[in-house]
């Protein structure tokens, strides 16, 4: 990809850009395009407002290079770039319609790469993910990015403040905007590991919203897996190329030093996902035992109230009895037996006391008493 051709020999012949512009595109380009700029040598020539200008200036200087940063743009504007630089229609398409995986094609003399970077959200506490597509040509380096991160003018600044490390062309800014892609994750890294600690807290804490708070980070997870897994990948085809495509030694340091780190987080996340399915059945057996407690401590309840229920049954059976003798014998009708009869009270007596004692005995061997 170093071996650089005359632009004649690479992209077709274009018609100049239409002058006519309505006020009201000319705004929206102005929203899309961050920044676009021409070097030689290393350094900064121009930086043009638009990209007519730009294309306009790289034809008269075909020694140069133009990086060109976008956010969000139109289709207009990448037709315009893909007649411009013989950009592939696939590619195109892909950085259009974004919500890609990470990966990397190359169709030709251009290099189509694909991006999630991420950042962590302290207020929220949560993960965001932005999604960056880059074109690398002989000449030129287009980005599009869907998102808030990651935050290029660092890199631009970056690779500004070494001339000679910018002057190895688009690929020395392809591996500085990777390196940079792979930093953001440190600081997300950092953060997540923060959150299950707080979780492992509140797990054993016995928080009932901790659940909710395991899934939400887990997904995050999975998220940040399908962004640095396939990175691996990439960046070790890229390593396969240095001698195909002549890179230079600085540069090979550099992209190793950069699939070196991805890899460490890449294992890092791995293991954030284990950590956490591992947290979540530790809590779902945490709140069974609770729950288990629960119902036993409801069941013991349950059953100290039915051996109190049938205590009190017990003795209201026996003393129903005598006071059904009593109320019988109450009655104070005329034509009553026994009412006349000498023996009756003591008879009466006795049979409350048999019939109660009686009741005592049989409730005491059912253990109601």
């Amino acid at each position: 990809m170093s071996d650089r051709r005359p632009r004649q020999a690479w992209r077709r012949p274009q018609a100049e850009p239409p002058t006519n512009a309505t006020p009201d595109a000319a705004e929206e380009e102005l929203r899309s395009v961050v920044q676009a700029s021409l070097y030689r040598d290393g350094r900064r020539v121009s930086s043009p407002a638009t990209l007519a200008e730009t294309f306009r200036q790289l034809r008269e200087h075909p020694d140069g290079m133009a990086w060109i940063g976008l956010h969000r743009p139109t289709e207009e504007e990448l037709h315009s770039l893909a007649a411009e630089f013989d950009l592939h229609e696939l590619a195109v398409e892909d950085a259009l319609e974004a919500h890609q995986r990470p990966k990397l094609e190359r169709y030709g003399d251009t290099l189509f790469v694909v991006l999630r970077a991420a950042r962590y959200l302290d207020a929220q506490e949560e993960v965001e993910f932005g999604e960056l597509h880059i074109f690398v040509g002989p000449d030129f380096l287009i980005t599009v990015r869907h998102g808030a991160a990651p935050d290029l003018s660092t890199v631009r600044r970056r690779m500004e403040k070494d001339p000679e490390l910018l002057a190895l062309g688009p690929e020395a800014v392809l591996y500085a905007i990777l390196d940079a892609v792979v930093d953001g994750y440190a600081p997300v890294v950092a953060g997540v590991q923060n959150d299950i600690d707080e979780i492992e807290t509140e797990v054993f804490g016995g928080d009932p919203a901790v659940s909710r708070r395991i899934y939400e980070l887990s997904r995050e997870m999975v998220e940040f897996q399908r962004a640095t897994r396939p990175l691996v990948g990439m960046l070790h085809g890229l390593m396969a190329g240095f001698a195909k495509y002549g890179t230079d030694e600085e540069l090979q340091r550099y992209l190793r030093d950069v699939a070196d780190h991805v890899t460490h987080t890449s294992e890092r996340v791995d293991g954030f996902r284990q950590a956490l399915a591992d947290i979540l059945t530790v809590n779902a057996t945490l709140v069974t035992q609770q729950q288990n407690a629960e119902m036993r401590a409801l069941a013991e309840a349950g059953f100290e109230q039915n051996e109190e229920i049938k205590k009190i049954s017990a003795w209201a059976a026996i003393l129903f009895a005598p006071t059904l003798v009593g109320t019988i014998y109450g009655m104070n009708f005329d034509n009553m037996p026994e009412l006349h009869w000498a023996g009756g009270y003591p008879f009466a007596v006795l049979l409350m006391a048999v019939v109660c004692v009686s009741l005592y005995v049989v409730f005491k061997k059912k253990d109601w008493l």
